[in-house]
């Protein structure tokens, strides 16, 4: 036990950025869905991200991710779970939510104001097949800007953790990883949509924790902007430009669409 604790200080020390994005996303997806709702979701994002990196890893089947291997250089510090980094996972958490929430709005109806932006129909889009084949596209998009910059961890503080044994054609990375990640995102969403049903049908009560707060449906617009940002800084600090423009001129679609989103709130309030 002793050891298992120092292993999981050591984890946070390690990759203190991890754990401040995954506070972010906790307060974040409390404040939205609940703290069941929130238990729940991290749970399921967790294990699927998890079993989905041991099978194309650790198992070495391909599958979703396609065929990497991770390197353990720090399984003495920081906490190791069957061979796959415990932050690894964890990270999928925060992730897959913030896309999901990100193209809640993009699709919702979204009320702009001075002093406060809402999402009206927040609860009914989410829960859309729309909403999750667009949440997952968003979290791929993501992964665009993550993995070529991870890959290069011994060039920055993330260090040496995997690599792909064939390489890939975008910046090292391979295509089948990209699906991996949107096949994963799919299947969070979707089941806990599904055993959300199941288990929380016959409560008629406002899960605790949930509140409103100025400006609280641009929250998790900022945490997947802040992910974004973050792993451009570190690309560029590790002069990686060419891969850094790119990453810049994929980014701008996304922005354009979350403006599109807020001005078309905006819109139907002037219109109403």
């Amino acid at each position: 036990m002793i050891h298992f604790i120092e292993l999981l200080i050591g984890t946070v020390t390690s990759r203190p950025y991890v754990f401040v994005f995954f506070a972010c996303y906790l307060f974040l997806a409390i404040t939205h869905i609940g703290m069941r709702r929130t238990a729940l979701f991290s749970v399921i994002a967790y294990l699927i991200a998890f079993l989905s990196e041991w099978s194309s890893a650790v198992a070495a089947t391909g599958f979703p991710f396609g065929l990497y291997y991770y390197i353990d250089n720090t399984s003495q510090r920081e906490l190791w779970i069957a061979g796959v980094p415990f932050m690894d996972s964890l990270s999928f958490t925060f992730l897959s939510y913030v896309s999901w929430e990100l193209a809640t709005i993009i699709l919702g109806n979204v009320e702009a104001k001075p002093g406060d932006v809402r999402n009206l129909n927040a609860d009914i889009v989410r829960r859309r097949w729309t909403t999750t084949f667009l949440a997952s596209f968003l979290m791929m998009y993501l992964d665009i800007i993550i993995d070529p910059v991870a890959l290069k961890g011994d060039r920055w503080f993330l260090g040496k953790i995997y690599y792909y044994p064939d390489g890939g054609s975008y910046f090292g990375i391979t295509l089948a990883n990209f699906f991996g990640w949107f096949f994963v995102c799919f299947a969070i969403i979707r089941l806990f949509i599904l055993l959300e049903r199941v288990f929380f049908k016959r409560s008629n009560t406002t899960d605790r924790g949930i509140m409103h707060y100025p400006y609280k449906a641009i929250g998790p617009v900022g945490l997947y902007l802040g992910v974004l940002g973050f792993n451009l800084f570190m690309t560029f600090w590790i002069g990686e430009r060419m891969l850094g423009v790119v990453g810049v001129i994929i980014t701008l679609p996304v922005i354009l669409l979350v403006l599109l989103g807020l001005l078309k709130g905006r819109l139907l309030k002037i219109e109403a």
